[in-house]
């Protein structure tokens, strides 16, 4: 077994290996992948305290640490404005904990899948999740449930489009990757059809106006109760996903190798399925649908650190976070009305990812094989 190993080490890619150490930058100077996340951990901690501060009511950093501490022990005598209090602890902060938890949670889950499926475009919404949630959600506000009942349903039913997946992409008990791909696309064109049925039922002047707006994507209404429901679903399973980080690195050389250095490949795969199916659906549940960001920022991720997923999990959970947040303060202060966080995401991850795309094929970096 030892010896099989140190065979595979020798023949992995070579972008594989050197990413184990550093990578390179466009100029060739060697950029250390270690001093990669606590920067990008700085970045986040700057972009939370800029976007508190944004906004119809203009707050200075000093005035919002002051507000904050002022709950644990005051410093200083109140002289804010009580409505500037609402709006920071009531208002901006619950949304900006939510983006952050969004974007780490969808960026992880769609690292992990890309590695799983040795695909750089597979994305959390490949194996069905996105969906079945969004029909749970439309489901609910067709029927006139509101708040958690729309949660619960939408989070139901994108758990349910799993087992539909597997249950269609297994035959005789074994299940292929390819097989899973396709039953997924099967499970998401069923829901995405059954959703366009309820918006031809749904009343055109309430219902039908809530369904397209929440299927778009937002987090405007986000209090801390969604919060900490979003940081169950999310932290356990990008945890879990953390965890087998050294087993998606093996299953990236393929299934075949991963079985000779003893990984249990079944086992490690709907580990990885049913983790990023809960942090799907819990996104889908609490914000809508919100694509593009677990496919796009991956690939932003490994052009810092390579394909090592001992490294590029975490660094693309911080790249997602400060991403998503920036989007979220776009769509909130840029017109007067806001925007729904789907459509930006879509605007600009079509783009960027197009390039990636056309980058990965000029370097024959990606095959369909």
């Amino acid at each position: 077994m030892k010896l099989k190993a140190m065979r595979l080490r020798a023949n992995m890619p070579s972008s594989s290996s050197k990413a184990l150490a550093s990578v390179k930058d466009g100029s060739g100077r060697k950029l250390a992948s270690v001093s990669v996340l606590p920067v990008l951990v700085a970045l986040l901690v700057a972009v939370v305290l800029y976007s508190v501060t944004i906004g119809r009511y203009d707050l200075s950093v000093r005035d919002v640490g002051y507000i904050l501490i002022d709950n644990v022990h005051p410093l200083v005598v109140p002289y804010w404005d009580p409505v500037q209090e609402v709006v920071v602890e009531q208002v901006r902060l619950p949304r900006i904990m939510a983006a952050v938890i969004i974007g780490f949670g969808l960026s992880v889950s769609g690292a992990a899948l890309q590695g799983l499926f040795r695909n750089p475009l597979v994305d959390p919404g490949i194996i069905g999740v996105t969906s079945g949630a969004g029909f749970g959600g439309t489901l609910a506000i067709l029927l006139g449930w509101q708040g958690y009942a729309l949660l619960t349903m939408a989070f139901l039913f994108g758990i349910g489009s799993v087992f539909l997946v597997k249950l269609l992409s297994t035959v005789r008990g074994r299940t292929s990757m390819l097989t899973l791909v396709l039953a997924g696309v099967v499970i998401s064109a069923f829901f995405s059809a059954a959703i366009s049925i309820a918006k031809l039922l749904a009343d055109p002047f309430q219902k039908l106006p809530a369904i397209t707006y929440w299927l778009m994507g937002s987090i405007a209404s986000t209090n801390y109760l969604d919060v900490l429901l979003l940081a169950v679903a999310v932290g356990p399973s990008a945890i879990a996903i953390y965890l087998l980080r050294f087993q998606i690195n093996i299953l990236s050389l393929g299934e075949e190798k991963a079985r000779a250095l003893g990984t249990k490949v079944v086992l490690v795969q709907w580990i990885i399925l049913i983790a990023s199916a809960l942090i799907s659906a819990g996104v889908v549940a609490s914000s809508g649908i919100i694509g593009w960001v677990g496919l796009v920022v991956p690939h932003i991720a490994r052009a810092f650190v390579g394909a090592d997923h001992r490294r590029i999990l975490p660094v693309a959970g911080v790249i997602g976070a400060i991403y998503l947040l920036l989007v979220d303060d776009l769509a909130r202060t840029v017109t007067t009305a806001e925007i729904p966080l789907g459509i930006i995401t879509a605007l600009i991850g079509v783009p960027v990812f197009a390039v990636i795309l056309r980058r990965l094929h000029a370097k024959g970096g990606w095959s369909s094989d």
